[in-house]
């Protein structure tokens, strides 16, 4: 990079932070995720309106190629690797007894019904989301996780400021969006290694063998997705507790921070050894750090000395801070400059894709909650709540479109319809609020402290 790269770059950098935080606090301000407002920050910084008034400048802050372009695109990878790590780290399934039975038909219905839907919908109209690289069953199994995705981070955050998360209604609303979520990363793990080997990208582990075929080529990513997500849940906390806490380790003791973001960048290349996308390495790397920092090592036993866990909540809030000042914000600006509302938004797409998809996940988990006991209220919560999906959306697009498996068009679509459901959400959740923190579970029916029915 020349100077003159440099000062560009820190130009651009700056007006982008500015645009986040700027735009997050007034979306935090009208009581809506800041994340919207972060992404709202970069479509006004994208084609969609600089582009369009001013396109000069845009194009003298934002060059379409070089080395400010590269620099923005090392910080978009960083902050969705953190994102992800962050998102692990939440990645915990705390319900229990009838709360766990409620959860469990739940999660079948909200998982299953969508995907079939939306890969069946893909099957039959291809071309309406297909990018370059995407194949039938590509585009299939992406439309599928589309419909049925639910963000975690979001749905935690809105559940925090209402104050429901300790409840019986958010238990069985984590445990849900954890089980589809671990699910749908699996899924999506074999469908972008599937892309990369197709299009022949490198893909890691898979080279040495050479070959293309659908069948093998399946088989293999299957198996190493399961393999790698199964090994890091049930092992990678101890591991972790084991390398943190040994006393060679100066740098988890000089710097625990710094020692979690080493563990981060070693999952990552290990994933992309394997040939796995490196987004499930930073969320194996989140869940793995955080349950080996609490003592949950998958059996029950806490082996080492506590040196990993010492200040872990401090550690973890460093993590989050410096993360939620300027790498993730950044990431999520760029996600919106990437939007072209001008030239890429189909209204009539958009309002169909919303209705079908929030449609389907809400008819199936409503469904689901009354067949397990619940009344309408509860019912109707989860299904606004599960249909909230966020951050996990985003990166959902993201992804699949860097790896050129939908277009555009199905990008727009794919965040606008990430934030309208946390803005749906967000409100209906508020409006029940009340109710929720009263809700436990006692069977299979659910009742209210405070009312007849608890009496």
């Amino acid at each position: 990079m020349t100077a003159i790269d440099t000062i560009r770059l820190l130009a651009a950098l700056a007006v982008i932070c500015a645009a986040a935080h700027g735009c997050g606090y007034l979306f935090g301000a009208l009581r809506q995720p800041p994340v919207i407002g972060e992404v709202v920050g970069g479509i006004l910084l994208g084609p969609s309106l600089l582009g369009l008034l001013a396109p000069g400048a845009r194009a003298a802050l934002f060059p379409a190629s070089g080395a400010v372009t590269s620099g923005l695109d090392t910080i978009y990878q960083l902050g969705q690797l953190l994102l992800m790590f962050l998102a692990g780290a939440e990645l915990r399934i705390r319900a229990g007894g009838r709360e766990r039975r409620t959860g469990t038909i739940v999660a079948a219905a909200g998982l299953l019904a969508p995907f079939a839907a939306g890969a069946g919908i893909a099957t039959l109209f291809p071309g309406v989301f297909s990018g370059p690289a995407g194949s039938t069953v590509t585009t299939a199994l992406v439309v599928g996780l589309a419909m049925a995705v639910a963000a975690i981070p979001v749905i935690s955050r809105i559940m925090m400021d209402l104050k429901i998360m300790d409840t019986a209604f958010g238990r069985i609303v984590l445990m849900v969006a954890v089980v589809e979520d671990v699910i749908l990363y699996v899924v999506l793990a074999v469908v972008l290694g599937l892309a990369r080997s197709g299009a022949g990208h490198p893909s890691g582990l898979w080279d040495v063998v050479g070959t293309t075929a659908v069948a093998p080529t399946a088989a293999y990513f299957t198996a190493v997705s399961l393999l790698f997500f199964a090994g890091s849940l049930t092992r990678g906390a101890r591991l972790f507790r084991r390398v943190a806490g040994h006393r060679a380790n100066i740098v988890a003791r000089q710097s625990p921070v710094a020692f979690r973001l080493i563990f981060l960048c070693v999952m990552v290349l290990l994933c992309l050894g394997l040939g796995i996308n490196a987004v499930f390495g930073a969320l194996m790397a989140g869940v793995c750090a955080a349950r080996g920092d609490q003592g949950a090592d998958g059996d029950g036993a806490a082996d080492v000395d506590g040196a990993a866990a010492e200040g872990g909540p401090a550690v973890w809030e460093a993590i989050r801070q410096f993360s939620t000042a300027f790498f993730i914000p950044v990431f999520f600006v760029l996600v919106g400059m990437r939007l072209d509302l001008v030239r890429a938004f189909d209204p009539l797409f958009f309002l169909w894709f919303l209705t079908l998809a929030c449609g389907i996940k809400t008819f199936s988990v409503l469904a689901a909650a009354r067949l397990a006991g619940e009344d309408p209220l509860f019912s109707s919560s989860l299904a606004f709540a599960l249909n909230a999906r966020g951050t996990i959306g985003i990166v959902l697009a993201g992804v699949t479109r860097q790896a050129e498996l939908i277009n555009d068009r199905f990008f727009v679509v794919l965040v606008l319809v990430s934030l309208v459901t946390c803005q749906i959400a967000g409100f209906r959740l508020s409006k029940a609020a009340d109710r929720l923190r009263t809700a436990t579970v006692i069977g299979p029916r659910r009742q209210l402290r405070g009312t007849r029915a608890g009496r």
